[in-house]
């Protein structure tokens, strides 16, 4: 397993306060993790009805980019981390300016996260895989890629963009006439002809300490990712190495501390491109929490705390994620109930939130010896809890 540890002449001291910025399901799953290693973590929500604010100990109300919500939060906490990336760069600044906390990742590093176009220049100054892009500030510029491309590319809004949202595959400029109208420049980008997506995730620490898990596959519906194999099926371990040292690398090459998410396209030959990055824990890392010695999120609190980092290896063969999306059911805990009832070896995640169609509610996770089995036995609980315990549990379409 791929790892990189300098040793630092004087450690600092680890911090035992957090503070999140956000709320969602992120924040949520890091509570128990700090319960456990004796953290203190205070969360910023918008609303006390978002998932972490209903189960923490310690909530701040207020907005991801009002300054003085996140300067009270970061007021109370040594260690300032993210359940999003969407914190304006300035406010970030403004507390490294005046010491009031410790930001991790760093704006300096967030950035790259928060702005597509920033992504793809530095990692293509780097030399690390990208498809290949154009900044786009005109419906003329576009025109151009296009013609150069054979009339089709991914277009996406720079930032704010997420699950599918501000991504758009275009063949005409006029399909993006909005997207311009409101934004000064636009990332086009090749369509990859992938033959599956990647995801590879490393733990850093302020010293430069780094760990890889293992590169997982993940399938996506509607733009949403829906289910993830670790590892992913058929990587030998050469392209295991290769790729958890390109996350490793990049991770190094950003300054993140923290969790980093690589996602990342399969090509036809066996290389990779970058498709996007995620400076925090990342759905697709969501498997480690009952499948790796230890889960992202109690990695990511050990990493920007300055906590050593634990052992990543894989409790079993094999483990499946399956995100629970909204369905027919109105309430899951009656479909969760059956699930668990007729399966007992699976571990339901369920994250508090109003259930809308599509909308992310949940995840199962299941962990074994054959990936194509614990698919289908995830399936059948996805089933039951987002469409209710009356439905058949039959096989969904993505396991037939």
């Amino acid at each position: 397993m791929p790892s990189e540890n300098p040793q630092p002449a004087t450690p600092a001291p680890a911090a035992r306060t957090i503070g999140v910025v956000g709320a969602g399901q992120l924040a949520r799953m890091m509570i128990p993790a700090a319960v456990e290693l004796d953290l203190e973590l205070h969360v910023l929500a918008t609303d006390p009805a978002e998932s972490a604010a209903q189960v923490a100990a310690h909530v701040r109300s207020g907005r991801h980019d009002d300054e003085q919500a996140v300067r009270a939060l970061a007021a109370e906490s040594e260690v300032i981390t993210f359940d999003h990336e969407h914190v304006p760069p300035p406010i970030l600044q403004g507390l490294l300016a005046e010491d009031l906390a410790a930001v991790r990742p760093g704006p300096a590093a967030l950035v790259h996260a928060q702005d597509k176009l920033l992504m793809r220049e530095r990692l293509t100054a780097l030399g690390h895989p990208c498809p290949r892009w154009w900044r786009l500030g005109s419906p003329e510029d576009l025109r151009a890629a296009l013609a150069a491309t054979g009339g089709r590319l991914v277009v996406k809004t720079p930032r704010g963009g997420y699950d599918g949202h501000g991504v758009r595959i275009v063949e005409d400029p006029a399909a993006v006439e909005d997207w311009f109208a409101d934004h000064e420049e636009l990332l086009a980008e090749e369509l990859v002809p992938f033959t599956r997506e990647l995801s590879a995730q490393v733990a850093r620490r302020p010293d430069g300490e780094a760990v890889a898990y293992p590169v997982v596959a993940s399938r996506q519906r509607d733009g949403v990712c829906y289910e993830v194999v670790a590892p992913a099926p058929a990587l030998d371990a050469a392209a295991q190495e290769r790729i958890q040292a390109l996350a490793l690398a990049i991770a190094a090459d950003l300054d993140v501390v923290g969790m980093l998410a690589v996602e990342l396209f399969e090509l036809p030959d066996g290389t990779v491109a970058v498709n996007e990055l995620a400076m925090r824990p990342h759905n697709t890392g969501h498997w480690s929490m009952d499948g790796a010695v230890t889960g992202q999120f109690e990695q990511h609190l050990r990493a920007v705390a300055g906590l050593p980092l634990g052992e990543v290896t894989p409790l079993a063969p094999a483990a499946v994620m399956v995100n629970l999306l909204g369905g027919s059911a109105p309430e899951l805990r009656s479909g969760a109930e059956a699930a668990m009832a007729a399966d007992p070896g699976i571990k339901v995640h369920l994250y508090g939130k109003g259930v809308r169609p599509g909308r992310k509610v949940g995840h199962v996770t299941v962990i074994g010896e054959d990936p194509a089995e614990l698919l289908e036995r995830a399936h059948r609980a996805e089933r039951l809890i987002v469409e209710g315990p009356e439905q058949p549990a039959t096989p969904s379409e993505e396991t037939r």
